[in-house]
């Protein structure tokens, strides 16, 4: 979502457009940025209020790469907070196991706990972190702080500008 204002009540995104008024619930302007889930599925009126509004991209959201310090706002359960800790974790996805950028220059391990595991150019455990998977997306929250996010097309992952086939190369 982009460039609109998102009204949340009872922790679910309830109204979506330009210039809500606030009628006892909580509006959060996005006015000229993105909007991104934390936990997963889509942003979307009727969905669970639990996102980040990060300054804009040029580009599909499993392009953006972010920092919690470089954040807008975030919110969870409809609630405004300054941080979050972890992506709710465990998963039993079709979606697991070892994925290989087309060059075989990153290989990443989603793991059955929620806990991801890459290695870069042979260097293992080089970035480390828990996803979540929810339909065809993924939301990444490494142990350094910085999130990311993908998405699974065609057996095919689709991350930060990456292409990633499954098994090993």
């Amino acid at each position: 979502m982009d460039g609109i204002d998102l009204r949340v009540e009872g922790g679910r995104i309830v109204e979506a457009g330009p210039g809500l008024g606030r009628d006892g619930a909580e509006v959060v302007e996005c006015a000229g940025r993105m909007v991104v889930p934390l936990f997963g599925g889509p942003v979307r009126v009727g969905g669970a209020a639990t996102f980040a509004v990060v300054e804009a991209s040029e580009g599909a959201q499993e392009m953006v790469v972010w920092w919690p310090s470089r954040g807008v706002v975030l919110v969870v359960d409809g609630e405004v907070v300054s941080t979050v800790d972890a992506v709710p974790g465990g998963s039993a996805s079709p979606y697991l196991g070892m994925w290989v950028d087309r060059t075989g220059y990153i290989r990443q391990e989603l793991t059955a706990d929620g806990r991801y595991d890459e290695t870069r150019a042979g260097r293992r455990h080089a970035y480390q972190g828990a996803f979540r998977i929810d339909g065809d997306r993924i939301v990444y929250r490494d142990d350094q702080g910085f999130w990311a996010y993908g998405r699974f097309a065609d057996g095919v992952l689709h991350h930060a500008g990456y292409t990633f086939d499954r098994g090993a190369r």
